[in-house]
């Protein structure tokens, strides 16, 4: 089920995480609605005193509340206390953002969407975050309501500003590995200055190696001659590994005031060498032993082009070019009931490109941009399985956006267009959109704001959902793409009230999302008596959210304690069914900061939520983490999930009439699981100008079935 291995896969990565950091500043100011596309105002135009004032006052304030989001300044002892970008962040208490420093992830607690990260607006992976050095931060922006530009499924955007690095040289490692499990991540980079030029390189390792998950599972069948067929799915035992290889070559050229021109050239190089569940199944009367096998091996260069250009002091223009290829083979057997195998050879190409005008106007700020892609997708099912899914889709988006100040009120309004073409076989649609967006925040005080958020956006299924192959996931079922899923569009609303000043910051604050004729997943049954996963378009799916957060300092820089949490409630309207669900969340944080070393204590409830005809929970995270920093060294030790001897990592109920299924998965590995990371970085030279990128692009969507 496509579904369900999503959110394993989700709540693999985040099963180790915490939560951390949010951040913010806010320029005084904003109104005024005016949509202009490329307006090239070529007037130079001197630089606004108010706002360069505005921004230095508000550095004595740790957070800062903004039109969409939050600003944050790091403390020095924060600083001092961090190794990374993932480091620093960890220490920030971000709501609703789960950080898993060791495991080197980031997601949203939430599920409203991915976590975008970015230094100088670049968009950023490990390498760039663990080669990050945590005393050039500057600020971090914490955007919780991302502009039209941002992309599809990005609910949070993290952009860390940085300082002028001052280096002719840095090399440096992050050694990470668990000391009573098979799991590890090892990084070493380097970065050479000479005249205007800059060369850097980054490799990683990691590996995992796990024998302790194991899943149960009750699916009960109505058949159709109305009996009831149940089926017990539980592991005996298993196997799970991985071993991955990134490497990345980037060379920079800049003029500090004029130009900035980067190239990339990076692979990413993935091996499953062999998982396998082993399960005893009792199917009716019958008691047996299956085995299901999952190997893979994927392999994905990718060129990046950049290039930034000062026309104006006020005046900029920036081009983007990703070109990516992605060769997977995979292959799957299981026999239960009877032998069963699919063999995919797939190869994925794309082509993304983006530019962006900005213009710095009186008493806004223009920017106004276009995104095109192409992309073909080339896979071939063998075995059990035969088919050949040939697919090609391009994008054409078209967005523009203002910000600016007036008075104590201040805005933002954008809009985006968007043209939408896919093709497989038969099956094609072209498909238009209007995605805006408007948000409003007024300051009663400088401590004390309100904010409103609007945003409607496009949402599209993943290219493999909407594949015309089919695969069989056990005896009674089957995962199946449709072709003719249409996108559908998502809207939001928050409203917010905020308070923030040095040592306290907190905010009350109410979310309602409406998505008409969304995608969603469904159970269909066959005259055969077969069940087939597949999505269709619904009626409907309502949210609402009412949550609140502090972050307190008990001890100025030496003592911190944040406290997130709130209640939600879904509805989703299908054509033969209505399902509701509320569920509550919560999570806490406390740092501590004693010269050299620094304590951290974290904890979550995890997240429950709704999802078509599934109702799912995301396991909760417990951690306890204290490092030491001596001279360029940093030594951390963590212990996650302290005293636990079996871990819940997710749960999924399928409430379909015609298929009732309980299904979970537990973990022995992760749980007490300790872990030792050691960080070094050596810098020397000269001042370097920090390529400020404002945009990437990237691609890692197969559009393989699984």
């Amino acid at each position: 089920m496509e579904w369900l291995t999503n959110q394993f896969q989700s709540n693999a990565s985040a099963e180790h995480s915490l939560v951390y950091g949010i951040s913010q500043i806010a320029r005084k100011g904003c109104i005024g609605i005016t949509f202009i596309f490329f307006s090239l105002t070529v007037s130079a135009q001197t630089t606004d005193q108010s706002i360069e004032l505005g921004e230095v006052e508000v550095k004595a304030a740790r957070i800062v509340h903004k039109t969409d989001g939050l600003l944050l300044y790091p403390s020095d002892a924060q600083k001092e206390a961090s190794s990374s970008g993932y480091s620093v962040l960890q220490k920030l208490s971000l709501p609703n953002i789960r950080i898993d420093e060791d495991a080197r992830s980031i997601s949203a607690i939430d599920n409203k969407g991915g976590v975008q990260l970015r230094i100088n607006g670049i968009i950023v992976d490990q390498a760039e975050m663990l080669s990050l050095d945590p005393k050039s931060i500057l600020k971090i922006d914490f955007v919780d309501n991302p502009g039209v530009r941002y992309g599809e499924r990005i609910a949070y955007v993290i952009d860390i500003t940085t300082r002028r690095a001052s280096s002719g040289y840095t090399v440096g490692t992050s050694l990470s590995q668990s000391l009573n499990a098979k799991n590890g991540n090892y990084t070493v980079y380097g970065k050479w200055n000479t005249g205007k030029s800059e060369i850097s390189l980054n490799y990683d390792f990691g590996y995992k190696d796990f024998e302790g998950d194991r899943m149960e599972e009750t699916a009960y069948y109505h058949l159709n001659d109305g009996s009831v067929y149940t089926i017990q799915r539980n592991d005996i035992a298993s196997r799970s590994r991985y071993f991955n290889n990134s490497v990345k070559l980037t060379y920079n050229l800049a003029d500090s005031t004029r130009y900035v021109f980067q190239a990339s050239l990076s692979g990413d190089f993935n091996h499953v060498p062999g998982d396998f569940n082993r399960k005893n199944v009792v199917d009716g009367k019958n008691e047996y032993v299956a085995t299901q096998q999952d190997n893979s091996r994927t392999g994905s260069p990718v060129l990046d082009l950049y290039y930034f250009q000062q026309l104006t002091p006020r005046q900029s223009v920036t081009l983007n070019a990703v070109g990516t290829y992605i060769d997977t083979n995979s292959s799957t057997s299981y026999d239960e009931g009877s032998p069963y195998r699919y063999n995919v050879d797939g190869k994925t190409y794309s082509l993304m490109s983006e530019a962006i005008y900005e213009n710095k106007l009186k008493p806004f700020t223009l920017s106004a941009g276009i995104n095109y892609s192409q992309k073909y997708t080339n896979n071939t099912y063998t075995g059990d399985v035969s088919s050949l899914t040939l697919m090609h889709n391009n994008r054409f988006y078209l967005f523009s956006e203002i910000k600016g100040y007036w008075g104590k009120l201040r805005y933002s309004a954008g809009v985006g267009a968007s043209y939408l073409h896919y093709r497989q076989q038969e099956h094609t649609y072209d498909y238009w959109t209007f995605c805006p967006k408007a948000a409003l925040s007024y300051d009663f005080t400088n401590a004390l704001q309100v904010s409103y958020n609007f945003q409607s956006n496009e949402r599209t299924s993943r290219i493999d959902m909407i594949s015309d192959a089919m695969i069989r996931t056990n005896s009674m079922e089957w995962t199946a793409g449709s072709p003719d899923l249409k996108p559908n569009r998502e809207t939001y609303h928050t409203l917010r009230l905020s308070y923030f000043e040095a040592r306290l910051q907190a905010y009350i604050e109410g979310f309602y999302k409406i998505c008409h004729r969304p995608n969603m997943a469904v159970y269909e049954r066959t005259a055969d008596d077969q069940f087939i996963y597949t999505q269709r378009n619904q009626k409907e799916i309502d949210a609402l959210q009412t949550a609140g957060y502090v972050n307190y300092w008990l001890l100025p820089d030496k003592l911190s304690v944040a406290l997130y949490g709130g209640l939600f409630r879904c509805f989703n309207f299908g054509y033969d069914y209505t399902h509701c669900y509320t569920s509550y969340f919560l999570t806490g944080n406390v740092h501590a900061y004693l010269g050299n070393f620094s304590l951290q204590a974290y904890a979550d409830n995890g997240w429950c939520f709704l999802e078509g005809e599934s109702k799912g929970y995301n396991g909760n995270s417990i951690l306890l983490k204290g490092s030491y920093q001596y001279k360029s060294c940093q030594f951390s030790l963590a212990w996650q999930l302290p005293l636990m001897q079996r871990y819940k990592m997710f749960e999924t109920d399928i409430l379909n009439r015609n298929l009732q299924k309980s299904t979970a998965l537990y973990s022995t590995d992760i749980c007490n699981l300790v872990s030792l990371t050691v960080t070094w970085r050596l810098h020397k030279g000269r001042k370097y100008r920090t390529v400020n990128k404002t945009i990437q692009l990237k691609d890692s969507d197969t559009g393989i079935i699984r």
